[in-house]
């Protein structure tokens, strides 16, 4: 089963065609402007180098949030677009989950994190299982304290806002406070297209039309909307 895998939740964006078990190719690209400009770009090479076409892939997979707005959006339209153009399903993953998968087998639970702005970040906590991981916390928007108030015990904290916020963490958790490795930090669009199969395998595959973006609060835009309604 071949999966093209899509990754926009950060500024570290990019797309992976995973065949399996196996990664046939990957790239990653630093989005400093829009994930619009590289997304399509890096999909075409990908293929042009693993000598594949859009026809050959039997499913897609998108990293459907919670992340930037904007990435998201760019992200899951793309994949909408290719997924009705060749009439292929779609798989949604969990971008927190996903980041999490860049530490399999941690003896030691897993809390990725992005940030959300308006000081609170995206997170999720990962216990290593006989599965994969499994969720350990809802995933949410929250403000960095309440998150570390729920913790007491060693934790791995991944993702581009566990280094906005390592002095918070150290400060709140001392020693229990563990960061992965800056190379282990950023989503990985392979790990995006791995859970992509596994959710095949469970049939827990959707039509084009049915997938939405996981934002799990409002957007800027919607919260002064709102506010001009009081």
């Amino acid at each position: 089963m071949k999966c093209l895998a899509v990754e926009t939740s950060t500024m570290l964006g990019g797309a992976a065609i995973v065949e399996d078990n196996r990664l046939v190719a990957e790239l990653r690209i630093n989005v400093r402007t829009t994930h619009s400009e590289g997304l399509m770009p890096a999909i075409d090479f990908l293929l042009h180098r693993a000598g594949l076409s859009i026809g050959d892939m039997d499913l897609f997979s998108v990293s459907a949030g919670p992340g930037s707005f904007t990435g998201l959006r760019v992200g899951l339209s793309t994949v909408k677009g290719l997924a009705f153009s060749t009439g292929k399903p779609i798989a949604a993953v969990s971008s927190l989950e996903a980041l999490a998968w860049n530490l399999p087998f941690s003896a030691h639970q897993v809390c990725p994190l992005f940030d959300a702005r308006r000081k609170e970040v995206y997170a999720g906590i990962y216990r290593w299982g006989a599965q994969g991981f499994e969720p350990a916390m809802p995933e949410k928007a929250q403000k960095i304290e309440d998150l570390l108030s729920a913790i007491d015990q060693p934790t791995v904290f991944i993702g581009e806002a566990a280094d906005l916020c390592r002095d918070i963490i150290i400060g709140r958790l001392g020693s229990l406070a563990l960061f992965a490795p800056p190379q282990k930090m950023s989503p990985s669009p392979a790990n995006v297209g791995y859970l992509g199969i596994v959710s095949a395998s469970r049939g827990e595959l959707h039509e084009a039309a049915d997938i939405m973006p996981r934002y799990l609060r409002k957007s800027e835009a919607e919260v002064k909307f709102d506010a001009g309604k009081v």
